[in-house]
């Protein structure tokens, strides 16, 4: 139950641990140690004199560590999921899934790093050139700094760490505080592996002066982090010249042609709006609706959000568990008790008790409303009707966030417009977007981040670097 420090290979016990509550039990469930800016610049040192060895480590031990990883994980999927579930109160369905994606990002890291290459060039292209044996070649970056979120404790872990490691880079990992036990266990399947490179790996956790202490420090030459825009500002400010990859807010939205299948997109919304508390940073948070079908898509989602079970996550059926926190439960009621204020009107849902939040929709909102133009990350969706695409299309790029955005329609050529127009990192057709695959490349634009995620493309952008090579 208690998650210590691991600087490089050896796990070490603090003085001082936190502890963690089941969101929905209130029961302790693990225990973390309080880190300080010591232990920040331990793990720092020991990552620094790590990567002397990764970098020069044969790639079949690489790809070996991993596939070793995907196997042990398998094999404790269930211990894995309940422990997720425990920790962030993540309905145990859902864990499940998240542990099986989790192992098919370790895979398509291994897959990943077998096709990355360098290529050769013509140096006699060009009159100022001349003939030689010139090529590029990618090597690992150094140290790279992990810190990842409670939405997804496992499998965003996997997205930075498993990518990072087999291109041999070594590699300090920040947790969030809320599953730090989730992290520890994932990261002792690389740490006693038999094919573990020594001291690769380092977990460290929150404490006074961790932050600043590993985001400062010159010695992490990427910065990889999942989490708010403003914690993503503050260390692209501190960070020095560095790589930083920012996975950070979004405002999800969707228009519904007039075309659309009104049932299935109703069951599809429901489920983007309302997975996971509607804390995803893709959740579905705004709907627009041509207003031919706005009522009978009214009636559709209302119907289908009702059929959703909110209950204990370690139900089967439960599709909806608690939130977080308080803090995260006050904030979603205070936006959502503004917007009423302001004219908004509950459609269904709205009530709470403990961090049991019920699935709500919004109607009569105003652009201007916190609900909508801000990353609610609750069960908080708001419907809108528009007259037409271009309408929606105003609507859905006039935000600070472009992460992913989609359409439901049978049009061709809206469907090719929305590709073309809307403004994110990520275009979905007749599906959510909160559609995400592992495989793809996936980040955003505006406050929305920089840089991709998806083992291939963070690998070619931030965990390699590309050398140049010329023989006269």
């Amino acid at each position: 139950m208690i998650a210590n420090v691991y600087v490089g290979s050896t796990c070490k016990e603090k003085e001082t641990y936190k502890e963690v509550l089941n969101p929905y039990t209130k029961k302790v469930v693990s225990k973390f140690a309080l880190c300080d800016a010591h232990d920040a610049k331990e793990v720092l040192h020991v990552a620094k004199n790590a990567f002397a060895d990764t970098k020069k480590s044969k790639l079949s031990q690489r790809l070996a560590w991993l596939e070793d990883v995907a196997k042990k994980l398998e094999q404790n999927s269930e211990d894995m999921a309940q422990t997720i579930t425990d920790e962030v109160g993540k309905p145990i369905r859902f864990s499940r899934v998240e542990v099986q994606r989790c192992i098919e990002t370790i895979k398509l890291s291994i897959s990943a790093m077998m096709s990355l290459h360098g290529e050769t060039f013509h140096s006699d292209a060009m009159p100022s050139g001349k003939e030689s044996l010139s090529f590029f070649k990618r090597e690992p970056v150094g140290v790279v700094l992990a810190i990842t979120p409670f939405n997804f404790p496992l499998n965003l872990v996997a997205h930075k760490i498993a990518p990072a490691l087999v291109a041999g880079n070594a590699v300090i990992l920040k947790p969030t505080s809320s599953a730090p036990l989730t992290a520890f266990k994932f990261a002792q399947l690389f740490i006693q592996s038999k094919y573990a490179l020594s001291d690769a790996l380092s977990v460290i956790y929150s404490g006074e002066g961790v932050n600043e202490a590993l985001v400062t420090s010159k010695i992490p030459r990427v910065i990889s982090f999942t989490g708010s825009v403003p914690v993503g500002r503050d260390i692209i400010t501190k960070a020095g010249i560095k790589k930083v990859a920012l996975e950070l807010g979004g405002n999800a939205a969707t228009f519904i042609d007039k075309d659309a299948n009104i049932s299935e997109a109703a069951k599809k919304c429901a489920l983007g709006a309302f997975i996971n508390s509607g804390q995803v940073c893709i959740s579905l948070q705004r709907i627009y609706v041509h207003e031919d079908i706005y009522e009978a898509f009214a009636n559709a989602l209302k119907e289908e959000t009702l059929s959703l079970k909110v209950g204990s996550p370690y139900e089967e059926e439960t599709f909806i568990g608690p939130m977080i926190d308080e803090k995260a439960l006050q904030q979603a009621k205070t936006w959502l008790k503004s917007a009423i204020d302001e004219g908004a009107r509950v459609l269904c849902g709205a009530t709470c008790k403990d961090l049991m939040f019920e699935p709500t929709i919004m109607v009569d909102v105003k652009e201007e409303m916190n609900i909508v133009c801000q990353e609610v990350f609750a069960p908080i969706v708001s419907l809108i009707s528009v007259v037409d695409f271009d309408e929606a299309k105003e609507k859905m790029n006039n935000s600070e966030f472009g992460l992913q955005l989609s359409v439901f329609s049978n049009n061709l050529l809206t469907c090719k417009r929305a590709i073309d127009e809307l403004e994110a990192g990520g275009i979905v057709i007749n599906d959510i977007p909160t559609l995400r695959f592992d495989i793809q490349p996936y980040g955003g634009i505006k406050q929305s981040g920089l840089g991709k995620e998806g083992p291939k493309y963070a690998l070619e952008e931030d965990y390699t670097q590309i050398k140049s090579v010329v023989i006269c």
